[in-house]
C-alpha cells in the first residue's frame, strides 16, 4: 500500500468535487442511510463529524443535528463541505487535521467515516482518545469504514474499527447497523464507566 497524503486528497477535490461519487452512488446512499440510522431519529444535540470530505454526509447529518461541526483536513474539501451546508445556520465547516484539539469540549455524537485507515497507528490512537474524551457519558460514536483494503490506505482495513475502539480506552456497547462485503457501519454507545479496554465486535 502507498498511503495518500492530505495534498493528494486536496488535489482530488480540486480536480473533481465528487471524486468517489459519494453524492450520486447508490452504495454510498445506502451507507449514508445506515449512518443516519445509527445516529438516531433526532433532533440530536451537538454532533462532530471528522474528515467530512466533500460534505455528502454532512448535509444529511445537519438536518438532524442541533449543532454540527463538520471538520475536514483539506482546504478544498472544507470549501466543498461549506457549500454542502449552505443554509444550515447551526452547522459549520471547519478545517481540522487530526489528531488535534477538537472544536468543542463536549459532543453528544461523533461520526467517523472513511478516515481511520488513512491515519498512522499513532495518529489513530490519539484521535480515538480525543473523540472518546469529547463524547459525553452515554454519547454515541458512529463508525463507517471499508472492510477491504485499497492501495492508498496507511493501515489494513479489516478489524481496524475494533482497534480504534480499543484505542479509546473506554467501554462500549457496539451494534452492527449495516454490513456488506465492502463496508460496515457500527453504532457504539459510550458506557458511563471507564475501563482499560473496549468491548467491541462486528468489523
Amino acid at each position: 500500500m502507498r498511503p495518500i497524503t492530505l495534498k493528494g486528497f486536496d488535489r482530488k477535490f480540486v480536480d473533481d468535487d465528487d471524486p468517489w461519487s459519494t453524492f450520486t452512488n447508490r452504495d454510498e446512499a445506502v451507507k449514508r442511510r445506515a449512518i443516519l440510522h445509527a445516529m438516531g431519529a433526532g433532533p440530536l444535540g451537538r454532533v462532530l463529524e471528522l474528515a467530512a470530505g466533500n460534505g455528502s454526509n454532512s448535509a444529511a447529518i445537519a438536518a438532524r443535528a442541533l449543532r454540527l461541526d463538520a471538520t475536514e483536513g483539506t482546504e478544498s474539501g472544507t470549501t466543498l463541505v461549506a457549500r454542502a451546508l449552505e443554509g444550515r445556520r447551526r452547522a459549520r465547516a471547519l478545517k481540522l487535521i487530526v489528531p488535534a484539539a477538537l472544536p468543542r469540549p463536549r459532543y453528544d455524537i461523533a461520526v467517523v467515516a472513511e478516515l481511520i485507515y488513512y491515519l498512522s497507528r499513532r495518529d489513530m490512537a490519539r484521535t480515538a482518545r480525543d473523540v472518546a474524551t469529547a463524547l459525553r457519558p452515554g454519547g454515541m460514536l458512529v463508525l463507517a469504514h471499508h472492510r477491504v483494503d485499497y492501495p492508498d490506505f496507511a493501515q489494513h482495513a479489516l478489524h481496524l474499527q475494533r482497534a480504534f475502539l480499543r484505542g479509546t480506552r473506554r467501554r462500549w456497547q457496539v451494534r452492527v447497523v449495516r454490513r456488506t462485503g465492502r463496508w460496515v457501519v457500527l453504532a457504539c454507545s459510550l458506557s458511563k464507566r471507564r475501563c482499560s479496554g473496549a468491548a467491541s465486535s462486528g468489523d
